[in-house]
């Protein structure tokens, strides 16, 4: 699957294309409804399927201040993507002037003139355009006038009501990690270049791969049972610190996995932390000895919540 700038142009392989419309932050079970009813129907008309989405998120444009917030980073949504069958991601840049055009323009030049698109599918609540003036009755009016045809999609509901990003989100804060997974249909995920740290953690016995956490949502602080997926495809299971070390001087915020039965040097490359268990809060200990007993017994609990490696 190849990744599209809106700013470009689009190949003409792809114009005439059924195209899912949102911005799919996260992914879960929602969005893959939308994005299933696209692939589906263009399966169906013998057309290219495309998903659009935007970046930065129309939050961080408006409130830059925002905490951060984000699920996914564009990487992992590709890649998510591709693996529901998608052909193409388009990338739609949000900046000053996407904000200020008018919905039934947006419609008309991105949707129409630039991309060529024979359909839309949305969410049924979903919002465009310049003061969230769009909607899909206006996709759906201003489209039968370009030849655009439109489907909506509602909203997928669990016995605790719409699943959305925002209850993802709470979840999460709340170091709610089967509540997340399950509404995500797969662990919530920290992808990251390893950096160099103080190495402290190779000083009593558990070496850490330290992680940025850049623009990802800040789960609950806490000690984790994770898996890595390390380059070159290997899976490992590990325990991991998330949070600023309040044992330490100075205070720093980081995701800190150990991976068991791992020895190698994973300094300047990608690797993904995926969080399985909430084990426990993060503390202050009062010595390095008293760190390093209950960190043994994390890495004892994460491995029995972990199970074995698949083989």
């Amino acid at each position: 699957m190849i990744r599209l700038d809106a700013r470009q142009p689009i190949p003409e392989s792809l114009r005439g294309a059924v195209v899912a419309l949102g911005n799919f932050d996260g992914f879960h079970q929602g969005h893959q409804a939308v994005v299933g009813q696209a692939i589906d129907w263009a399966r169906e008309q013998g057309r290219p399927a495309i998903i659009a989405t935007f970046d930065p998120h129309p939050v961080r444009y408006f409130h830059p201040d925002a905490e951060p917030f984000r699920l996914t980073t564009l990487d992992q949504r590709q890649e998510l993507f591709a693996a529901a069958g998608a052909d193409a991601m388009l990338v739609f840049h949000f900046d000053a002037a996407l904000a200020a055009m008018p919905a039934a323009d947006w419609i008309a030049q991105a949707l129409g003139d630039h991309l060529g698109a024979a359909a839309v599918v949305t969410g049924e609540d979903y919002t465009f355009g310049k003061g969230r003036g769009g909607s899909p009755a206006l996709l759906r009016d201003v489209g039968a006038g370009l030849g655009i045809a439109t489907r909506t999609v509602g909203p997928v509901h669990d016995d605790q009501g719409p699943i959305s990003s925002s209850r993802i989100r709470n979840a999460l804060k709340a170091g709610d990690c089967a509540t997340a997974t399950r509404l995500l249909t797969r662990p919530f995920a920290i992808r990251g270049i390893v950096q160099h740290g103080d190495k402290l953690g190779r000083t009593i016995g558990f070496p850490t791969a330290n992680l940025p956490l850049d623009s990802y949502l800040r789960p609950r602080y806490g000690i984790y049972a994770v898996t890595g997926a390390l380059p070159g495809g290997r899976m490992v299971h590990g325990a991991a610190n998330l949070g600023i070390r309040p044992t330490f001087d100075p205070p720093k915020e980081l995701l800190e996995p150990y991976f068991f039965d791992f020895s190698g040097d994973l300094y300047g490359q990608e690797i993904e932390v995926a969080f399985h268990h909430f084990l426990r809060p993060e503390a202050k200990f009062a010595s390095l000895d008293a760190l390093t007993a209950q960190m043994q017994r994390d890495c004892d609990e994460a491995r029995r919540l972990l199970g074995p490696l698949p083989l």
